[in-house]
């Protein structure tokens, strides 16, 4: 059954328990909450739940259940959309072409339509290109618990393998891009090459944050996250109007296409997945003084040994280029920092071309 849904604001059901996030799922810190975190092999995950099937009516005028077409996070194109299996989740995945495998995993609030650009041209320069949807977000399951880095690692190695390939040229964007850094580290034998994109080496982020007010300072959305409840029901008010402000103001003079906003829009709307694609940035921040974010940390001092390419903007606001610079620190391997002028936030859709551009060079260098 395919797990296209309907988004709609995510509200409490009258007959939701303690415990329950407005998406339906159970919040970490809430009585009943599973465990934050599953450890690097994932043990103790609980099995993969499905999001809700039935669309239900919209509660903002313009939505989804209001239109003609409801929207679909299976949009058409050249590509194939299908599910498969991995780290005990069900994964949505938009596939096109054939040859050496180039996985792309998003950022937030994005999900797998982020990559629309370099789908089509690694297809045409001979690659097999996958565009992943996170755990928790797009097409993918909702499960209540598995979004430390650990496991969200694992999913993508995951999907490597079920998708049939021993190895693969690994691309993320934003916290895609922290996850491809820890990807590297905790399967480097998966990691053909790897493509950085918005993203600070996970101990140079946690460094920043703990040292650099300009850095935390950009970071006000994720403080923001940290409280229950609230956050969820403010993502998907007015028709998830905060999450276009959001993707409006972390960009350059480019911008994005109001196609793309609105598509972001509607897919956070989808029930829990305003809950869950904040999961990983609760971890981030509240596991800084445990033992497990301190492991994590110590863990991370292991040498990359993929090529790696590092990309960012220059007029990122949420990721500050002073903060990514020195992620070759960490790498064993062949490494090419690039700062585009002028860019925000999301590189791969404000300078598709110049991106891509980059990106074929890169994964061409490194196809043996």
């Amino acid at each position: 059954m395919p797990l296209d849904q309907k988004p709609v604001p995510a509200q409490p059901s009258a007959d939701s328990g303690a415990g329950l996030t407005p998406g339906g799922s159970v919040g970490p810190d809430e009585p009943g909450a599973a465990p934050e975190g599953t450890g690097p092999e994932g043990t103790g995950l609980a099995p993969a739940r499905e999001p809700d099937r039935e669309p239900r009516a919209a509660a903002s005028a313009g939505s989804p259940a209001n239109d003609a077409e409801a929207w679909s996070i299976r949009q058409p194109g050249p590509w194939t959309h299908r599910d498969l299996a991995a780290n005990g989740a069900r994964f949505h995945i938009a596939e096109l072409g054939s040859g050496p495998l180039v996985l792309l995993v998003h950022g937030w609030p994005e999900y797998w339509w982020a990559w629309r650009h370099q789908l089509t041209a690694l297809a045409d320069a001979g690659y097999r290109a996958v565009a992943l949807d996170l755990r928790g977000i797009g097409g993918s399951d909702r499960t209540p618990r598995g979004y430390d880095p650990g496991n969200l690692a694992l999913d993508i190695t995951g999907v490597i393998r079920s998708l049939g390939e021993r190895r693969a040229h690994l691309v993320g964007h934003a916290a895609g891009g922290t996850l491809a850094w820890v990807a590297a580290v905790m399967r480097p034998s998966v990691i053909q090459s790897l493509t950085v994109v918005s993203a600070a080496h996970p101990r140079d982020l946690r460094r920043a944050l703990l040292t650099d007010r300009r850095q935390f300072a950009a970071f006000e959305h994720v403080l923001g996250f940290q409280r229950p409840w609230i956050p969820e029901r403010r993502l998907v008010a007015d028709d998830a109007e905060l999450v276009g402000r959001y993707l409006t103001s972390w960009t350059g003079p480019n911008g994005l296409d109001e196609a793309a906003v609105h598509a972001y829009r509607q897919a956070i709307q989808i029930p829990s997945t305003a809950h869950c694609s904040i999961e990983p940035y609760r971890w981030l921040l509240r596991s800084m003084a445990r033992p497990d974010g301190i492991q994590f940390a110590r863990r991370m001092k292991k040498p990359i040994t993929a090529p790696t390419l590092h990309v960012q903007g220059a007029a990122d606001p949420v990721l500050l280029s002073h903060t990514a610079l020195g992620g070759g620190e960490y790498v064993a391997a062949p490494y090419r920092w690039r700062l585009l002028p002028g860019v925000g936030h999301f590189p791969h859709e404000e300078a598709p071309e110049e991106f891509t551009a980059e990106l074929l060079d890169w994964v061409g260098r490194h196809k043996e």
